[in-house]
């Protein structure tokens, strides 16, 4: 089945990436073109929005984010957005059923995407007025109040744990952890996505599945092979926590923030 799709993302080498998974999964699929900011965009999508079966659309772009996008002209074609655990995201992706892949994807996230599209493909869509919805959302959020604490246990009593003396959080077989700046660890009754949404973008980030890390416990950073990162945290954790290449741009650009 022939497809026609738009690339919205400002990683080049992600956006190739994406492009060749797409037509490895199908030959048919045509590329129309790839563009890295709202603006390019906008006049692109203005012209040749009817062209488009489906498009990808990653959240932040070089000059803002892709809703902005939205705010000038109305989708008039599916969208699927790419996310690096965004916070913008996760929660209001799953209050509006939106669709979404994660960054660094796997082959298989872009496959169920496709096959997504493909079951509901000829189907009256309400992506337009679920985009409305999201954009409502985040208008509402956007000056959300973040977690302060998290109460947890301590020799057999509760106190709340400060969100600001948590240098790291952690999973391992499905339990979360919270490392504090003096190096004790408190078990979190959630899970990292859940963290994520309650928790300040601007002093945390994802670094990986199994890793959220705070802006100011980082000492600094070795760059590892195959265009990784290694953050080097305080206190020290028992495994090396790694950024992969595809998620090393944002990491770094959050870190200068």
């Amino acid at each position: 089945m022939s497809i026609n799709i738009a690339i919205i993302e400002d990683e080049p080498a992600i956006a190739r990436n994406l492009e060749f998974t797409l037509k490895e999964l199908n030959p048919e699929i045509q590329v129309l073109n790839k563009m890295d900011s709202v603006k390019s965009s906008v006049d692109w999508l203005q012209e040749n929005m009817d062209a488009c079966d489906l498009l990808f659309m990653d959240i932040r772009l070089t000059d803002g984010l892709s809703f902005d996008i939205f705010k000038i002209i109305k989708p008039s074609v599916p969208v699927i957005f790419i996310t690096a655990y965004d916070h913008y995201a996760l929660e209001a992706f799953k209050v509006n059923g939106l669709d979404y892949i994660l960054k660094p994807f796997e082959r298989d996230e872009v496959a169920n995407a496709l096959q997504k599209f493909r079951d509901t493909r000829g189907i009256k869509s309400t992506g337009n007025d679920k985009i409305q919805e999201l954009l409502n959302y985040l208008q509402t959020n956007e000056n959300k109040s973040y977690r302060e604490a998290y109460l947890v246990h301590f020799q057999n009593k509760l106190i709340p744990l400060p969100v600001e003396k948590i240098h790291w959080f952690f999973t391992e077989q499905e339990v979360v952890y919270a490392h504090t700046s003096d190096g004790k660890k408190y078990i979190i009754d959630s899970t990292l996505d859940k963290i994520l949404a309650e928790i300040s973008p601007k002093l945390f980030y994802r670094a990986n599945r199994q890793f959220i890390v705070q802006r100011w416990a980082v000492k600094d950073i070795d760059f590892y092979f195959n265009g990784r990162l290694i953050i080097n945290v305080e206190p020290r954790p028992h495994e090396k926590i790694i950024v992969s290449k595809a998620k090393a741009p944002e990491f770094k650009k959050w870190l200068d923030e």
